[in-house]
């Protein structure tokens, strides 16, 4: 293998460890994402070019901040003889010459992931900015992620970019009396990109492995960074419900229900990791719904089968869960949860009423839920009837597939 390759491999590596770290650092420096952007290649091309006769600097980061800042600040400066930007702008930029420090450098990632999901952005363009921005996901991946053309999730993303700009929204971590409210943003941006890759919303695979992945990539950053509770609890939640992927599909690709599911084959250090984290978590504070969705996946996590499962506890946890954050869904898997508990017709009648109210009128996963607990109690046309609606609700296929299954086996 030449020289020339090995620097490249080196080089990639580099990139594929450091490139969101010395991104987030000069999006700070310069105050713009595509001034930004631009460095960042510009940075890494200077790489290619001068480490071969000068060797690897001993801190790549940090060089290849000052490379990439000192190259953006000569184009600025270039397109001011044309453009006539602020030359007072242009020099400000310039004034600082001393490079960042390693603790400054991973504050700004979290710097730029509370900016990503500044709640004056709408919560898709926080998502896509999110995943492209901190995560380093291409427009292309992200769109075919969440079904949206490429074209217009690049507009919601140069949307969102104008508005952090315009609005001069800051590049910075939230102050403690504002964090509360800017923590939840990032915490609900980052658990919806897990749910999207954990049971993806809709097409032929169950799952998405690589967006759950980014999830857990992104709280972990978070908990490095900012070990608040919540983020905790919302990291164990994603841990616990990650440990099950292995089990939750068969080899064809069909889903297998939680009381199913081979429990064996659930990843072991997953959920220690998870139930440490929880531990950690709940008794710092009065636990939020992150927390305690994670304790009740403890809660499965911990038993060896779905009829051992301690379902006093986990309807107990729904009960504080409802307290804390009522909706229609809570009240749903705490109907599930009493339907095991004491028996499915009890479970049935909640479920039934939530239906009568027209709060989950649309929601597949509460007539699959009734159609269920109907089927148990040997119900069978109420089971067809609400499968069957169920049915037309989802688009996922794996889904499909085993509805399809079950309304086969009640017509037998």
């Amino acid at each position: 293998m030449g020289d020339n390759t090995k620097l490249r491999e080196i080089v990639d590596g580099v990139y594929r460890a450091e490139s969101r770290r010395v991104f987030a650092t000069l999006v700070r420096l310069l105050g713009d994402f595509d001034v930004a952007e631009e460095a960042l290649h510009d940075a890494f091309r200077a790489a290619l070019e001068q480490w071969p006769q000068e060797g690897v600097p001993a801190n790549p980061r940090a060089w290849l901040v000052s490379a990439g800042r000192f190259k953006a600040i000569d184009g600025l400066r270039r397109r001011a003889r044309f453009d006539a930007l602020d030359d007072e702008h242009i020099e400000n930029l310039a004034d600082d010459s001393a490079p960042p420090d390693a603790d400054e450098i991973e504050d700004d990632r979290l710097r730029l992931m509370f900016t990503c999901c500044h709640p004056a952005l709408p919560p898709d363009a926080q998502v896509a900015l999110t995943l492209r921005e901190v995560c380093g996901l291409t427009t292309e991946e992200i769109a075919s992620a969440f079904l949206t053309g490429a074209p217009t999730l690049a507009q919601r993303i140069v949307r969102a970019k104008t508005k952090i700009r315009d609005a001069k929204i800051p590049y910075a971590v939230p102050s403690p009396d504002e964090l509360p409210e800017r923590l939840d943003s990032v915490l609900r941006v980052i658990y919806l990109v897990f749910n999207e890759g954990y049971s993806a919303s809709s097409g032929d695979s169950l799952t998405r492995h690589d967006l759950s992945g980014e999830a857990i990539r992104l709280a972990r950053l978070l908990v490095e960074l900012l070990p608040e509770p919540e983020a905790m609890g919302l990291l164990a939640l994603m841990l616990l419900h990650e440990s099950r992927r292995a089990a939750r599909t068969s080899a064809s690709g069909d889903l297998i229900l939680l009381d199913e599911q081979e429990r064996t084959a659930w990843n072991r250090e997953l959920i220690d990791e998870g139930i440490a984290l929880v531990e950690r978590a709940l008794p710092l504070r009065r636990p939020g719904p992150y927390s305690l969705q994670a304790a009740i996946a403890a809660v499965h996590a911990d038993a060896a089968s779905a009829d051992v499962t301690d379902w006093a506890e986990i309807v107990g946890l729904y009960d504080l869960l409802y307290e804390l954050e009522p909706s229609p869904v809570v009240e749903l898997n705490r109907a599930v949860a009493i339907a095991m508990r004491d028996s499915p017709q009890a479970g049935l009648a909640i479920i039934d009423a939530l239906l009568e109210r027209g709060d989950l009128a649309d929601y597949r996963l509460a007539h699959a839920a009734r159609a269920d607990l109907c089927r148990r109690l040997g119900r069978s046309d109420d089971a067809k009837g609400s499968y069957e609606r169920a049915l037309t609700l989802t688009r996922q296929l794996p889904e499909r597939r085993f509805i399809e299954r079950r309304l086969a086996e009640l017509k037998k």
